[in-house]
């Protein structure tokens, strides 16, 4: 190649425009803001769900303006290669797209916009992201969802992360927003905020959070539905050390085992403050309530206390009741499901003698049996003066206690609740709490005695004891052996008197085919079934139940 040629030639240079985008990526960038302004989400749960053709107007709108403001912005780029302009474009379309969400939808008259009338909006305090659906959540997905905790000034108090699975990337990110409220926070509540997680992840994202909350000075928390077991409950032990003013704890579903219950004694520094303390559905079994006996001999002011469905038996339910005589101040306690027993029954009656202010006690299914259930009855009967739920069900009841527990009922005029399902009380027992009943008991609205062995006899009287009551809504008699005519007088009976026949329960589980084989067998060992219940009748008509 000679001078001359080398002079004529020229290499060619290649540059890549990005401003300004063509017809066809504007129309795909207006569908896609359409589709995000028309969809459920965090926003339209808050303000209001935007129909498709509003939605379209906005977005088209919104992508001129952005357009026209990027296209201004890219004559000053200094390379002119439009990537400048094309970050505008995008960042000014997000914080348009989030002021319409944020804006909610309008109405429109006679052709058109309206701006709708809404009420000052009261300076919100609570910040709650548990009602969508479950979901996984990446980092991402986290900036967007607690990007109104980012705000400046704003004044949330209380927050609530259920329902929600937080990754570690997840969890990041919400660790330097959460530790920025620490000032202000009041209520946390972190249930099922891991679920489906491999262990070794989702101890980490408790690690993240407890870190982030560390300091908080919180009166509620709730950690439930989170299978944390010892493991989980240290991995939160930052957050739980700087506690010294909680009133509400929740634990529930969250495999509480006995080194659980003995990590939670241990980390928390004091709960002369508590109020409320739930350990619902965990397997604490008879070492773990030893522990959190501790934990209440050391909470006087408590007044909820469950420990429902724990695996406690006549050890660990021995020191639950000695130690709940520290709670003078108890008003509802639920120790229902458990595996108690006589022994550990009276001992909660020497305690009940002393919890006078208990308006709610859930002691079903506790294997109570006849002595444990009379000398509960009994402490009530002195003591409780406003109970006003009382549910003793499944506990192998006789006619042997119906006696002790139809003088405690009588005196509890309170009484909204009363449930004796799946014990043993027959007729017998059943004509006893009826007539305990029929005397005042104007509040009481739900009167379950469901597999009890009744008849005709004790289904009619507890009818009657009920059919006045003004405010009652349900009695359940269902699985039981009533005949199809006694049936029909417990309808009678309803309809008669200020209540109708629709408070009376479902009845698919009465067996009456039971009542007409045990009225044969009674028959063929010397007495007809018939005269026997009108025997039976007689000798219970007259029967009175001592009131004080």
């Amino acid at each position: 190649m000679d001078a001359a040629a080398t002079q004529d030639f020229h290499p060619r240079t290649f540059s890549i425009k990005l401003w300004p985008p063509s017809a066809s990526t504007r129309t795909m960038l207006v569908e896609k803001m359409t589709k995000n302004l028309s969809s459920e989400s965090i926003f339209s749960r808050k303000y209001g769900l935007l129909s498709k053709e509003e939605a379209y107007e906005n977005a088209k709108r919104i992508e001129d303006e952005c357009f026209i403001a990027a296209s201004e912005h890219f004559q000053k780029e200094p390379d002119g290669d439009g990537s400048s302009a094309v970050q505008f474009y995008a960042r000014e379309t997000s914080k348009l797209m989030l002021e319409v969400l944020k804006r909610g939808p309008e109405r429109k008259e006679h052709g058109e916009v309206v701006a709708v009338d809404r009420p000052v909006k009261p300076i919100e305090t609570v910040f709650d992201i548990s009602g969508g659906r479950r979901a996984f959540i990446d980092a991402d997905e986290a900036r967007e969802l607690l990007s109104p905790l980012t705000e400046q000034g704003n004044s949330y108090k209380k927050i609530c992360l259920s329902n929600i699975s937080f990754g570690i990337d997840a969890a990041h990110v919400a660790g330097p927003i959460l530790a920025s409220l620490k000032g202000q926070l009041t209520e946390v509540n972190l249930s099922d905020f891991i679920a489906g997680r491999p262990e070794d992840e989702a101890l980490e994202v408790m690690k993240i959070f407890s870190s982030a909350l560390e300091g908080c000075v919180l009166r509620y928390l709730n950690l439930s539905d989170n299978a944390l077991g010892e493991k989980g409950v240290r991995a939160f032990g930052a957050l739980l050390k700087s506690q010294n003013s909680l009133e509400e704890l929740s634990l529930m579903n969250d495999g509480i085992s006995e080194a659980a219950a003995k990590a939670v004694c241990e980390l928390i520094p004091s709960t002369d403050k508590l109020k409320i303390l739930h350990f619902h559905n965990n397997m604490t079994g008879d070492e773990g309530a030893i522990a959190i006996s501790e934990v209440l001999k050391h909470s006087p002011l408590l007044e909820d206390f469950r420990c429902s469905s724990t695996r406690v038996a006549s050890e660990g339910g021995i020191e639950l009741a000695k130690a709940l005589e520290t709670c003078t101040h108890l008003k509802k306690l639920d120790i229902r499901d458990n595996i108690f027993g006589v022994d550990a029954g009276i001992t909660l009656s020497k305690t009940l003698e002393k919890l006078v202010h208990i308006t709610e006690i859930y002691i079903s299914y506790l294997n109570l049996e006849d002595e444990g259930a009379i000398a509960i009855a009994n402490a009530l009967k002195q003591s409780v003066p406003f109970l006003e739920v009382m549910d003793i069900a499944g506990n192998e009841i006789t006619t042997k206690a119906a006696p002790a527990l139809a003088e405690c009922i009588a005196v509890k005029k309170s009484l909204r609740t009363l449930i004796l399902s799946e014990n043993e009380l027959k007729d017998q027992g059943a004509v006893l709490i009826g007539r305990a009943l029929e005397e005042g008991h104007t509040q009481l609205k739900e009167l379950d005695v469901s597999i009890n062995m009744l008849r005709r006899v004790g289904a009619r009287c507890l009818a009657q004891a009920v059919s006045n009551k003004p405010d009652f809504k349900l009695l359940n008699i269902n699985g039981n052996a009533i005949s199809d005519e006694g049936i029909d007088e417990v309808k009678e009976i309803l309809t008669n008197g200020s209540n109708s026949v629709d408070v009376l329960g479902p009845l698919d589980e009465n067996d009456v085919e039971e009542e007409g084989e045990d009225g044969e067998e009674e028959e063929g060992e010397g007495g007809a079934a018939a005269e026997g219940e009108g025997e039976l009748e007689s000798k219970l008509h007259h029967l009175k139940v001592e009131q004080d």
